[in-house]
């Protein structure tokens, strides 16, 4: 039986493609927020790192009302590195809304979400965005997106796809690039018309599966999912079967429908809903909360299993404590415990051996994000080199992540690029000239992908892009070289002089300037030669009691090089460590002692 009172539908697109703006303006459109209500822009993007970085890390789902019609968005993020979660929430709708930008046309992850899409027949609407953006090309881009289709494999049915022209940020769609219209209409109309209305049974036994899971510090895992069949009640007494087979019952304490911008508890919920209970303790992906009488069991659902792995520790520099308030190993444990009951794509185990907390993830953002997360929460902490997650398969063979790599260089660069990624293990799969910009597409390891963005910039004087997501385990390429250059090490604990540090810079890069605390054992810079280099950074100058017969010159520093959280872990070696506190990234040494650092690499 169709509820044709609902609409669930997706949003997926690229990073940057106008995603969460588009959904702004779906939301004025139906009056979610008052007249004269102050919202700002991209009020989705709620965490402060979604708004600082302009990505969406989080799915989300609201919901709005036209034409006496519920219409569930769900907003996903775009990044590769969260795709595990776009395959998730994907189950939970029957249409998708695919945002492609005017003029860069379909991307790499553009072609990731699609493809998931199409798998699971969702009807598809193509909006290309940003029409009024300077090089904008609607009609290429439209057959880009149809050409993408058929080499996915759509039906007849999907390739007659409906498409709207948009511009988010001037809040309008249009069936026609320059038909005129002004307002979002003709979008909302359009999920109306081709989304279909969930199919399923109001009268059967309740079947729900989770597809997310939530956590709230008061009532704790909230799971959310569709509800395929049934009605559930407030306190009704259910069963929920687990991915590994167990079962149990449970009483559900609040039944939650998702309205405007949050939930509101509700008696009962009917099904074809996206809804949210408060009750399964241990709620995981893929569970199912179905009738006791007549348990429904569905298809698991798969989620993709981390890559990269990052080993946590408490901070013990000799600055600990001068920036954060959390500094204890206990604490750091119990952040990333609670960290693993709310984020089901991480996994995250202490050591054998109690020295710090493996965390698992599917790439250096997302582990950097959680960095990000808890020194704003005031934690000190430091962090070891990433490393990929090594597999064996049947016949007793090392497999390894390997992703494919996009990038769009001006065609000049196309040579040192393809460079770049030849001395990082990359094989080049495709190559496309448009205009004066190329196409790139190559296969590589993770473990080459390490700081690859860093060096492609370099090359291309900051006009490449890279894009890369995780395709398969294929064998293990052996072991890349290392870091070429080696670093500058502070040899004492003390604050850095512009008079030592202008000796420094004419020997290598600095990463510190002066006044910077510093201490035996830091990483204060990175030497033009091979090999560590133990320097003095508060080194000063020899005053004696004669009178220069020149002025002395005045010193010119080069800015030094700031890291990102990224870029930082990206750089480091096995024998390195990131320092992480509230207002500083530091480099060290995993050895800060230069006597036991010498002894612990000849007794290697």
């Amino acid at each position: 039986m169709k509820q044709e009172h609902i609409r669930n539908v997706a949003i997926i697109a690229h990073v940057d493609h106008g995603k969460t703006t588009l959904v702004d303006q779906l939301m004025k459109a139906t009056n979610v927020f008052r007249v004269n209500q102050d919202v700002g822009e991209r009020v989705l993007d709620s965490n402060d790192q979604e708004r600082e970085r302009g990505i969406t890390i989080l799915s989300k789902n609201i919901s709005i009302s036209y034409n006496g019609t519920k219409i569930n968005v769900i907003d996903t993020p775009g990044h590769a590195d969260f795709g595990g979660e776009v395959e998730r929430v994907l189950n939970m709708a029957d249409g998708a809304l695919l945002i492609v930008d005017a003029f860069e046309g379909p991307m790499p992850q553009t072609r990731f979400v699609l493809r998931h899409a199409l798998d699971l027949g969702l009807r598809i609407v193509v909006v290309i965005n940003k029409i009024d953006r300077p090089g904008a090309r609607p009609d290429e881009v439209l057959d880009e997106v149809f050409d993408l289709m058929v080499e996915l494999e759509a039906n007849d049915e999907q390739l007659d796809f409906p498409v709207i022209y948009a511009s988010a940020v001037n809040g309008f769609a249009r069936y026609e690039a320059d038909d005129g219209n002004m307002d979002m209409l003709p979008l909302l109309d359009t999920i109306l018309k081709e989304v279909p209305a969930p199919d399923c049974e109001p009268d059967g036994p309740v079947a729900l599966q989770i597809c997310t899971v939530d956590h709230s510090s008061f009532v704790g895992r909230i799971g959310v999912g569709r509800l395929y069949s049934g009605t559930l009640h407030k306190k009704e007494s259910v069963l929920v079967i687990k991915a590994d087979g167990t079962r149990y019952n449970t009483v559900l304490k609040q039944v939650l429908t998702f309205d405007k911008l949050g939930k509101t508890e509700v008696e009962e919920a009917h099904a074809g809903d996206i809804i949210a209970v408060v009750g399964v303790e241990d709620a995981d992906i893929g569970d199912m909360v179905t009738s006791i009488d007549s348990p429904v069991e569905m298809d698991p659902i798969k989620i993709d299993e981390p890559t990269m792995a990052v080993v946590f520790q408490a901070n013990d520099s000799p600055l600990v404590g001068q920036d954060g308030d959390i500094v204890g190993a206990r604490q750091l444990n119990e952040r990333l415990a609670a960290e693993s009951e709310s984020n089901v794509a991480m996994h995250i185990a202490p050591l054998e051996d109690k020295s710090g907390v493996e965390v698992a993830g599917r790439g250096i953002l997302q582990i950097s994000v959680l960095i990000e997360t808890m020194r704003r929460e005031g934690f000190e902490m430091q962090v070891g080199r990433p490393r990929v997650i090594i597999k064996t398969d049947e016949a007793g063979n090392k497999t390894e992540p390997i992703e494919e790599a996009t990038v769009e260089t001006p065609s000049e660069y196309a040579g040192k690029c393809i460079e770049v990624f030849g001395t990082a293990g990359g094989e080049m799969t495709d190559m496309a000239t448009k205009g004066e910009t190329t196409h790139l597409v190559f296969r590589i390891p993770t473990r080459g992908t390490m700081g690859l963005r860093t060096k492609l910039l370099n090359v291309s004087r900051g006009e490449a892009n890279m894009f890369h997501r995780f395709l398969e385990y294929g064998p293990y390429r052996g072991e890349f070289a290392g870091r070429k250059n080696g670093g500058m090490i502070s040899m004492s604990t003390d604050k850095a002089v512009a008079y030592a540090l202008d000796t420094l810079q004419q020997r290598g890069r600095l990463f510190v300037s002066p006044g910077d605390e510093c201490y035996e054992g830091m990483i204060v810079g990175e030497s033009a030669k091979e090999g560590d280099m133990v320097v003095n950074v508060s080194k000063t100058k020899n005053l004696g009691n004669q009178r220069s017969s020149g002025a002395d010159k005045a010193i010119q520093l080069t800015p030094p090089i700031k890291f990102t959280l990224e870029e930082a872990l990206e750089y480091i070696e096995d024998d390195e460590l990131v320092e992480v506190t509230p207002k500083n990234i530091r480099l060290r040494k995993r050895i800060l002692d230069t006597t036991a650092r010498k002894k612990a690499a000849k007794n290697k």
